[in-house]
């Protein structure tokens, strides 16, 4: 990975990107893709950048989701503190004493999320796990009126977290927030920009979609506008090498190569695409992993039942810690996942795809 693709990585990690509240996500996919890209936008969101190739080739549709895992403003107490609601599966327990940003029409207001010291708390109450209806975000404000008047807090507004993008110190870790589904927003813009330069039987549709994280809306809705003949979906996979699950039950590593989802919870992946993928690895000496995610599902699940179908592959970045606060990915499963998709899409002429059909 060069100083310019880490770069972006760390750009695009730390703008923050609610569901519903994308807009600076977008705005980076745009900058990047506009010189060279015919930019369109669907009515909820999404960005759809066309890079075409060979004429009447098949329409190749890339989504990659740029909302994250956040909370939205429900209420403020008379004592100035922030009820929220989560947008996205949260796990309660990584949410305490957590920096998050408010994003307001005045500009954003910093807060953490209480936590209560140990010190004051029954042994009994400590051993509890923290419910998320009973948390609040502290912003410094002593009154409702301090919060909403002076700093211009609105139930409705968009919370999200706060961590800075750090390369860790092998040099090859890289340590941030929202990479799901940041990474398959910088695999969007890289995918298309080094199309640039190369010849492809295809039309790809690079598409940064809204509204994954609460229910896969703007894949819905891009669909239409794209209306593909062919998907591969962007995004992180599970690493789960860490400590707390057993070995043989473990599917993805940092390092391992990208990430081939075999079924999860709303798509069962086109097998002859999944196919193609693997024979193109194979060939480019690419390693890589296979992952049953049957807990959770990607934009895939709305773009594959899209009109008459569409055949659909759910490719991976691995990554360890999804859903929380920060993640972690290799840089060289990264690099490898790239490859694979420009020699995937290289392979993706008119017949090939026609082929896919069952």
């Amino acid at each position: 990975m060069n100083q310019e693709e880490q770069a972006l990585l760390k750009e695009l990690s730390e703008v923050p990107g609610a569901p519903g509240s994308e807009g600076a996500v977008r705005d980076v996919i745009a900058r990047r893709l506009r010189p060279f890209t015919d930019i369109r936008t669907d009515r909820l969101g999404s960005i759809v950048c066309v890079k075409e190739g060979t004429k009447d080739g098949p329409r190749v549709m890339l989504p990659a989701h740029m909302d994250e895992i956040a909370f939205m403003v429900s209420a403020i107490t008379k004592k100035g503190f922030i009820r929220f609601a989560p947008l996205g599966g949260w796990w309660s327990q990584v949410m305490l004493a957590q920096k998050v940003r408010i994003e307001t029409s005045r500009g954003p207001v910093v807060g953490i999320t209480c936590s209560v010291p140990p010190h004051v708390l029954p042994k009994e109450e400590r051993e509890k796990p923290a419910q998320i209806e009973n948390m609040r975000v502290d912003v410094g404000a002593f009154s409702d009126r301090e919060a909403s008047g002076r700093f211009g807090i609105r139930p409705g507004d968009p919370i999200t977290p706060v961590f800075d993008f750090e390369v860790m110190r092998n040099g090859k870790l890289l340590l941030a927030k929202a990479w799901d589904d940041r990474v398959g927003c910088a695999l969007l813009i890289h995918v298309l920009e080094r199309l640039r330069k190369q010849t492809h039987p295809n039309t790809v549709f690079g598409v940064g979609t809204v509204q994954e994280e609460v229910g896969v809306r703007g894949a819905k809705t891009s669909a239409h506008v794209v209306n593909p003949d062919v998907c591969i979906v962007l995004e992180v996979g599970i690493a789960d090498d860490v400590p707390g699950l057993k070995d043989e039950e473990k599917m993805g590593k940092l390092g391992g190569g990208p990430q081939i989802t075999v079924a999860d919870h709303g798509m069962i992946p086109n097998r002859k695409l999944r196919d193609l993928a693997i024979e193109v690895a194979r060939r480019k000496k690419i390693p890589v992993q296979f992952q049953l995610l049957m807990g959770g599902a990607t934009d895939g699940m709305a773009v594959h039942i899209h009109q008459a179908g569409v055949p659909t592959l759910y490719l991976g970045v691995p990554c360890r810690y999804i859903h929380s606060h920060a993640g972690i990915i290799h840089a060289d499963d990264y690099d490898r996942t790239l490859e694979l998709l420009l020699a995937l899409l290289r392979r993706l002429d008119a017949k090939t795809v026609r082929d896919l059909a069952p």
